[in-house]
């Protein structure tokens, strides 16, 4: 079944926006289109790619932080520079990771498989 759908488009008449309801009748940026015009379908691949890159980066910038939170800790044990050092909030964060951290790490140990009762 090929469902209309209602396309806004810029002024380089790509779509901006998809939606199945037509919108305001007195605005003429909507356009009826079927759903499986080839434009309409760019546009959706256009987004669920951004959708993509955008929980990549996001993966990316979780695992950052390990990484750098491992930096600080390293930079503090070899005392280049001292905890206190750091500015308050960013101290208070870093207590925070490093006990959550250690909770997770806690829960993986008790529960593995070479647990000793």
């Amino acid at each position: 079944m090929n469902t209309p759908l209602y396309a806004k488009k810029d002024t380089n008449a790509r779509i901006v926006a998809l939606s199945r309801d037509p919108g305001d009748p007195a605005d003429p940026g909507w356009h009826c289109l079927p759903s499986d015009a080839p434009e309409v379908i760019d546009f959706i691949k256009e987004l669920i790619g951004q959708d993509r890159t955008d929980k990549e980066l996001s993966d990316s910038d979780l695992s950052f932080v390990r990484v750098l939170e491992d930096v600080i800790d390293l930079l503090i044990q070899r005392s280049i520079i001292l905890f206190t050092d750091l500015p308050l909030p960013a101290q208070t964060k870093l207590l925070q990771r490093r006990s959550h951290r250690s909770q997770q790490q806690g829960l993986q140990l008790l529960g593995g498989e070479d647990l000793m009762i």
